[in-house]
């Protein structure tokens, strides 16, 4: 019971990614979002909420390996696969942020804090920028918590 709970909360945290990529009109550029751990890319977020960003299979574990070891030649040579689908890596700042993205799909922006990544996905026309802030604003309170 005391599991779920908290999972429920992570939930929450994704609601907020979301808003957080308002523009002034108050359209969200930032459609589904994910967190996972750090160290492993364990999901922190359940599938089921309505803005999920499903990773599958080993997506999470690849793509944690890739910022623990801040080594992100894999997705340089194969993409970021996520959602079973391939994004083709844009660029990495600072060993804790990834950007990616994928003709007609979308884009999707990845930031580490101590404990967690925080994905976040634009939708094809969005404005990637809007979702770098929010996730950054995730990212950066969870990493403000020690974690």
């Amino acid at each position: 019971k005391k599991h779920s709970r908290a999972k429920m909360s992570w939930d929450s945290y994704l609601d907020n990614l979301i808003a957080q990529s308002k523009d002034t009109s108050g359209t969200t550029h930032a459609d589904r979002a994910c967190i996972i751990g750090f160290d492993g890319g364990a999901p922190w977020t359940t599938a089921g909420h309505a803005n999920a960003f499903k990773l599958q299979g080993q997506e999470g574990p690849n793509i944690a390996r890739c910022f623990k070891s801040k080594d992100f030649t894999a997705f340089m040579a194969g993409g970021v696969h996520a959602e079973g689908k391939k994004y083709q890596f844009l660029r990495e700042e600072d060993n804790k942020t990834v950007y990616a993205k994928k003709k007609g799909e979308g884009a999707i922006t990845m930031q580490a804090s101590k404990t967690a990544i925080v994905i976040g996905h634009c939708p094809e026309g969005g404005q990637q920028g809007n979702t770098n802030k929010a996730v950054a604003v995730i990212a950066e309170y969870l990493e403000s918590l020690g974690m």
